[in-house]
Formats: structure tokens, sequence, C-alpha cells
């Protein structure tokens, strides 16, 4: 379906509109890493997000969530923002203080698809953020948002890696852009600070082996940790930031102040009191339930939280 050029013209400023710090257009093209997502499926790295190896098929194409698709609009939402640490309180990474992202990115999302269908008559579109099976890093860099570091995070040379990705699908015809072209050089600050190892050179290319992530141990692990586990998580209730905290993309220069900002989107900065490590590892159900709404740590479940306050109470007596 063909767009006009005035539509076209003010999509990005609707999109900025709404929130966005980043938004650019790609085509919809089958998976450009599909072939390399099954090879580090079967070499284990998934580790039990069986859910991965599910999504296969349907990840091949764009065409798979929504028939007819032509184009994807990529979006960006900086999410940077202070994450303060003590030791006894919980460690949380910086993306999960605020509101669930999920919620924020498909709200705005839909009033963009919105905007899309007043426009264009007829048009389809189909929100997606990362819970959706498609490769959304892949086509928020064919339009352009960021290159992939070593660590895997998307990175955007203007602003680095702080923000969230999501994809709005359209069987709308739209002028794609260039895609983004950067990289790590000799620089490994990542993979050095990795407190496990996680960020692994094979197959011709830096990847994370989600069975030594923080972030996959600490949310995505189900059952207990062996002591072994427990020591690796250290500090981190959930996820982990450091990766991102040592990359110099993510540090701002007198020329690039945009790197180092921190978002000042209102949803963003909804952030809450979580209760100490000690309160968390005996947390009730009622009060978990009430603590997690709306919140994106909800994921890990109340087993998963009393059981990483555990091991961070362990690792702070250590």
């Amino acid at each position: 379906m063909s767009v006009s050029e005035d539509v076209q013209s003010i999509l990005k400023a609707e999109a900025t509109r709404l929130g966005f710090d980043l938004v650019g257009i790609c085509a919809a093209q089958p998976a450009p890493h599909l072939d390399f997502y099954k090879r580090w499926i079967d070499r284990g790295n998934h580790a039990g997000m069986e859910y991965l190896q599910r999504h296969e098929s349907l990840k091949a194409t764009p065409e798979n969530l929504l028939p007819g698709c032509r184009s994807i609009i990529a979006v960006g939402l900086n999410y940077k923002q202070a994450a303060p640490y003590e030791p006894g309180e919980p460690r949380i990474a910086s993306y999960a203080l605020g509101r669930d992202y999920h919620r924020i990115l498909r709200a705005r999302l839909k009033r963009l698809s919105a905007w899309m269908e007043a426009q264009v008559p007829g048009v389809q579109t189909r929100a997606c953020v990362d819970s959706a099976p498609i490769f959304e890093r892949d086509y928020a860099r064919l339009a352009g948002l960021g290159w992939f570091g070593k660590n895997t995070c998307l990175i955007n040379s203007k602003r680095g890696s702080w923000f969230f990705i999501g994809l709005l699908l359209t069987t709308a015809d739209l002028e794609p852009d260039i895609a983004a072209v950067g990289g790590c050089g000799t620089c490994r600050d990542c993979i050095d600070a990795c407190p496990t190892g996680a960020i692994i050179f094979e197959d011709g290319r830096w990847q994370v082996d989600s069975r030594s992530c923080i972030s996959y141990l600490t949310i995505e692990h189900r059952g207990e940790f062996d002591a072994k586990l427990a020591k690796r998580i250290g500090s981190w209730t959930f996820g982990c930031d450091v990766c991102q905290d040592v990359c110099p993309f993510n540090h701002s220069r007198p020329n690039q102040p945009m790197r180092a900002a921190s978002s000042q989107d209102p949803d963003i900065l909804q952030s809450r009191k979580w209760p100490s490590l000690v309160e968390l590892a005996r947390l009730g159900e009622d009060d978990w339930d009430a603590l997690s709404s709306g919140s994106a740590i909800r994921r890990t479940g109340l087993e998963g939280i009393r059981r990483n306050a555990r091991a961070n109470l362990e690792n702070l007596d250590a």
C-alpha cells in the first residue's frame, strides 16, 4: 500500500511527539540473523529459555506476524536513570526501575498505529516489543537506530545503548532509512568487566552465553541456584547493567552530551521503593503481588525474587 509523501514526512514527527527518542524505517525483509540464531540455540546458549526455540519459525519473517507486511517503523525510548545501590538493598537493572516498559511502548505504539490508520485508510499495523517473536534489534539496526556492540546491545553512536526498542509492522510501503553502521573497534571493556565471562566469541562473532549471564540467572532461570550459580549473581537482584555501564558509548563527550543523557520521561521515572534484601527473602504472596504490579520485575516471580535475595545476602556475608 503506497503512502503519500506528506504522510511519510510527518510520520517521524508524530513518533517524536508521542515521546520516542529515536525513529527509523526499514523494509520488512526476512530475518537477517535467523541462521545464526538457530546455531546459537543448537549450542545451548539460550539456557532454559525453551520458548526461544519454539519461536524460531515465527521469527523467520515479519509476515508471520502481519500478513502483507511491507515496512517496519522502529522506535527507541531512552530509559537511563540513576540506579543507586546500597549493601543490604536490592540491586536492580536500570530498565526495570520504572513502569513495565512493555506497557509503555505498547501504549505509544498503539497511538502511532491509530495515527497511521487515520492517515492511510485500509492500512494494517501490528505493534511489537521484545516479547513478540521477532528480531527487534535486527530491524532496529536496519532502520538506522544503532549497530551491534560486542555485548550484543544495539548501540547508537550518539546516544549509546540505554534505550528500549519497539516496532510497528505495517502493510504501508514506506521509504526505508539507511541501516546503521558502527563498531567497537579494539575495545573490550564490556568483555573484561562481565562478572561471569558471559560475552564470548564463537561462530565468528561476539555473543552472550545465557547460561552464564546474570540477567538470565536472576530473571529467566527457574528453580533454586546451586552454590556456584548463587555466587555468580553477586549483588544483582534483578538483571545486570555492567556491560552497559562500562561501554564508552554510554559516557558523554563534549560534542556528544546525549550519550549520557538521563531520561526525562515521567513513565520511565516512576520508580518504586523496594524492600530490603532481608524483607524480600521472606516476602509473602500478597505483598509481592502489590509490589510487582506494573513492574518488569514481576517476570522473575515470587520464588525467583526470594531466591535472588537469599543469594545476595549470602554473597554480602561472604
